[in-house]
């Protein structure tokens, strides 16, 4: 089956009246992948927005409440849970084949019907920083990346997550020293030569969760490669914005967002 393909559709509980929101199965390498869509029901053509989640399994679940808040200003968005959760097929790998989920995804979003032609945007948060930043790469033609407090390097979240190495471990196979080529295979900084889209890079610097290292490491290597890459660091904020911020941060991403690739 083609990858990216709905195969069942489902109303769900919308905030707002303006906004249908659905959960969705679609085929992500052969296997059925849970996730949720939000689209504005105005009529015409909206740009797309790809929501990559952080977290693992249960940790960082898809909102719904924050993909209706981006659907909102204007866009179509699709936010896959990655495969093994909420009943999909197959097991979550901490960006490693589950990057095929966000992948198919991406292919939903080119096929939808209220989605303007090529107009696709990729939004990843903490983990999804690292799913955001691959998207981006398997897809030149995305329109923009948007790493918000998200991760850039996979060895770096090993030595600054101790509560998180016995799951790396098992997930990933071992150790940074034991298996390095899963932590390489799983930093895109080895790859943002291939990246076209203009990147923007959100960060609260107080942030203990993803440090702001990840992007300091991000922005040099896009500058270093000619990147177009725009960075707004917070110092007052951690990896959660207080919510009248949040709200202003994205409007103003979004703004940002739609102004690239015209």
């Amino acid at each position: 089956m083609k990858d990216g393909l709905i195969i069942e559709k489902m109303r769900y509980p919308s905030p707002s009246p303006h906004i249908d929101v659905s959960l969705v199965t679609y085929y992500s390498s052969g296997l059925k992948v849970k996730g949720m869509l939000a689209e504005p029901k105005g009529e015409g053509k909206y740009d797309g927005f790809l929501y990559l989640r952080g977290g693992i399994k249960n940790v960082g679940q898809v909102r719904v409440g924050r993909i209706v808040q981006f659907a909102s200003e204007g866009f179509v968005v699709m936010a896959p849970f990655y495969r093994g959760n909420q009943g999909g097929e197959g097991n979550e790998d901490f960006a490693g084949e589950d990057r095929e989920d966000a992948f198919s995804a991406y292919r939903l979003l080119l096929e939808h019907e209220k989605v303007k032609d090529g107009r696709i945007h990729v939004f990843g948060f903490s983990r999804g920083g690292v799913m955001a930043l691959m998207a981006g790469i398997q897809f030149p033609d995305a329109c923009s990346v948007v790493s918000w407090g998200g991760v850039s390097d996979m060895v770096l979240t090993y030595e600054e997550r101790v509560d998180l190495r016995r799951m790396m471990k098992r997930v990933i196979g071992g150790t940074p020293g034991k298996v390095p080529d899963e932590y390489k295979s799983r930093t895109p900084l080895y790859e943002l030569e291939k990246l076209q889209a203009p990147i923007l890079i959100i960060h609260g610097e107080k942030d203990r969760n993803v440090s702001v290292e990840h992007s300091y490491r991000l922005e040099k290597r896009a500058k270093e490669l000619g990147k177009s890459v725009e960075s707004w660091y917070y110092p007052q904020f951690t990896h959660y914005f207080p919510p009248k911020e949040n709200r202003r941060l994205v409007e103003r991403l979004c703004g940002w967002m739609k102004g690239q690739g015209d």
